[in-house]
């Protein structure tokens, strides 16, 4: 008798949950259908209800606001349930399709296709889309070990996939502006819709694959259990974990192909089904724990539509893409769950390509990076849009050059130089955050402080249209001194974590490139080629003017390193040695961080925001010289000015005159090192 009564108040809790979710999604629906860019309001819509409603109004809702309803509706199911499965197989609370790198493997495929010029169907587009996600989703789980090597690595893994992808589609957007015109806001995502045709094709293959991940629930309970108990009771652990990703990459490929990637819905719909799991016995089994994360996921994009609508409406909010705010969100809840997640121990991983070295090694690896940073120098100044001659330079030097001359090493020169000293200062950057983190991986990138920077600098640019570029670098330095302190604070919590200082980071990294776009969108919707300068990371159109910020910054901060280098040794062990040699742990962390920041900011005014070459160089630094900062900082320096230049005049001179911004090369280049190295220590890690 006892087993009955107490089953009872159970059902009757999950039914009462399951009702309230249906409730919630339903008046959310309802409200999203009164908001819009006509004059159609609540009234309107009612007096369709009683027979009383004009044609004008019936044509609104037909064609535009039920179907972006629906479209909610459908891309909130199929994100929720795809994460629930990835975040169940993998074992992670982190996993996601976009933390997987589904999304932006998906995006990708599309952005290809529009690109070829292939016009295709739905379906085609959608298999495309499978295909994209699937082998991005594959790579990502082969590195991270299927999630089995902890959130960290998995997170890291999909970020540099993710990055890598993005920057291959983000190319791609450049050099074919025409075809891919107007993606840049969907690639965002965005549930606005003429009409209900990719809604009602996606909506059986959505609601077959959520059946099928239902129906796959028992076994998804059996592999919660672990590994070994799965096998031990009799499931195909292998079996049961490929059938699970396909289906997740499957409904963010639909998801995909209909509204674009909605940022983070697959990361915060599952987290808050769990979160309520938690709280009410019979919810944590898959077959009510997927339907519920299907609910969460329509109740998170149609929230963010009406609250989009709300705040910015009109046509201005109209044009801002759902996903900037759903990955606001999900940025946030990412934060949160980083800040309960303990430390994996990645401290033990800092010396990782670090052996000692003789100083006559270390003299002639300086030397030939020397003779590598001028070499680099003379190719840039030469090679371009047009072909110039050592003679040509000598004459500009001297004031005797032509004026066809002058014209092109007048500008050329300022972005030379932004190259090779922004490359420096993101050297030394990244050997700042990877001491202090403790963690080879990081990047200044990586920890938002470059997404901070690129905040500021776009806002100050859209706010005080004409100003100096000293107005700018100041914007930029307090918006990345703000992102570090924030990042800093927040991974903090009982000391420093270096696991959460990364998740943290990739977190507000996240939202930092949504508020660019928001800001892009918001004030200049026709202007995308500015998001995808900052974005990118550009030296276009640099002036002298710009190049000084950088140098000035050098010129003070490099000394304090130096200064510095043995408490950068002694911080990159443990924090307990520091202690003992009379080290000040919390004051000299953060002022390193600081100057970190302030390196990072003077380089994103300069050519805005590039990824990896704060990873690169000193982690080839120290495989180059071994882990002593006294031998990093310099050989970092020296390779990220070689590295951001090299990569400058590819971009400068490979499709000239298209130029490709020069962020974007480190990027194709550095992803696949990031990924190398996470595949190099895929089991020490």
């Amino acid at each position: 008798m006892t087993g009955p009564a107490q089953g009872r108040p159970r059902i009757a809790a999950v039914t009462l949950v399951f009702v309230v979710g249906v409730a919630l999604v339903v008046l959310l629906g309802a409200w999203d259908l009164t908001l819009g860019t006509s004059h159609v309001g609540l009234g309107d819509l009612l007096g369709l209800l009683t027979g009383g409603g004009d044609d004008e109004t019936l044509a609104v809702l037909v064609a535009s606001r039920a179907p972006r309803v629906l479209a909610g509706l459908l891309v909130g199911t199929a994100l929720g349930v795809s994460g629930a499965v990835l975040q169940s197989v993998a074992r992670n609370p982190l996993a996601s399709p976009d933390t997987l790198a589904v999304n932006a493997g998906a995006y990708l495929s599309v952005v290809l296709a529009a690109v070829v010029g292939f016009s295709l169907p739905f379906a085609a587009s959608g298999v495309l889309a499978f295909t994209g996600g699937l082998l991005a989703a594959g790579l990502v789980l082969l590195i991270a070990r299927a999630g089995a090597a902890g959130p960290t690595r998995l997170v890291l893994a999909g970020s540099a996939t993710m990055l890598a992808l993005s920057s291959v589609t983000m190319l791609l957007m450049i050099l074919f502006a025409q075809e891919t015109q107007g993606m840049f806001a969907w690639g965002e995502g965005s549930i606005v819709q003429s009409g209900t045709t990719k809604v009602t094709q996606a909506a059986p293959v959505v609601v077959v694959a959520a059946v099928v991940c239902v129906l796959w629930a028992r076994r998804l309970d059996v592999l919660a259990l672990g590994d070994d108990t799965a096998s031990v009771l009799g499931l195909d652990v292998r079996r049961t974990r490929v059938v699970g990703v396909l289906l997740a990459v499957l409904l963010a490929a639909v998801a995909v192909t209909v509204a674009g990637p909605v940022g983070f819905v697959g990361l915060s719909a599952p987290v808050i089904a769990r979160l309520v799991a938690g709280r009410v016995r019979g919810l944590h089994q898959h077959r009510a724990l997927l339907p519920l994360a299907a609910l969460a996921g329509c109740a998170v994009v149609l929230a963010a539509d009406v609250l989009l609508r709300l705040l910015v409406p009109g046509r201005t909010g109209a044009g801002i893409p759902t996903g900037v705010v759903t990955t606001l969100l999900g940025a946030v809840l990412m934060v949160w769950l980083a800040r309960r997640l303990r430390d994996s121990g990645s401290a033990q991983v800092a010396a990782v390509g670090a052996r000692p070295a003789s100083r006559r090694r270390v003299a002639v690896v300086l030397a030939v990076l020397v003779v590598a940073l001028v070499g680099a120098l003379v190719a840039a100044v030469l090679l371009g849009d047009r072909l110039l001659l050592l003679g040509d330079v000598a004459n500009w030097f001297a004031g005797t050059s032509g004026r066809q001359v002058s014209f092109v090493l007048d500008q050329r020169m300022p972005r030379v130089m932004a190259a090779v000293l922004a490359g420096a200062a993101l050297g030394l950057a990244g050997t700042g955050v990877q001491g202090v983190a403790r963690n080879p991986l990081a990047e200044p990138g990586l920890l938002g402080i470059t997404g901070g920077a690129g905040v500021a600098a776009v806002l100050a640019i859209v706010v005080l249209p004409g100003a100096s570029i000293w107005v700018v670098s100041a914007a930029a330095c307090v918006g990345a001194v703000l992102t570090f302190g924030l990042v800093y604070g927040l991974s903090s919590r009982r000391g420093l974590s270096s696991d959460r200082l990364v998740l943290v980071g990739i977190g507000v990294s996240a939202a930092a490139t949504s508020l660019i776009t928001l800001i892009v969108v918001v004030t200049s919707p026709w202007n995308t080629t500015m998001a995808l300068t900052w974005l990118s990371g550009s030296t276009y159109g640099r002036t002298a003017a710009q190049v000084w910020p950088v140098a000035v910054a050098l010129v003070v901060l490099v000394p304090f390193l130096v200064r510095h280098r043995r408490d950068l040794d002694v911080l990159a062990l443990d924090d307990d040695l520091p202690r003992v040699l009379g080290v000040r742990l919390e004051r000299t962390r953060f002022l390193l961080l600081g100057v970190t920041a302030l390196l990072t900011a003077v380089s994103v005014s300069a050519v805005g925001v590039v990824g990896f070459v704060g990873l690169v160089a000193p982690h080839l630094a120290r495989s180059l010289v071994g882990s002593s900062h006294a031998r990093v900082v310099p050989v970092a320096a020296l390779l990220g000015a070689v590295l951001l230049s090299v990569a400058d005049t590819v971009g400068r001179t490979l499709l000239a005159p298209v130029q490709i911004p020069a962020g974007l090369v480190t990027s194709v280049i550095g992803a696949p090192y990031f990924v190398y190295l996470l595949w190099r220590t895929r089991r020490s890690l």
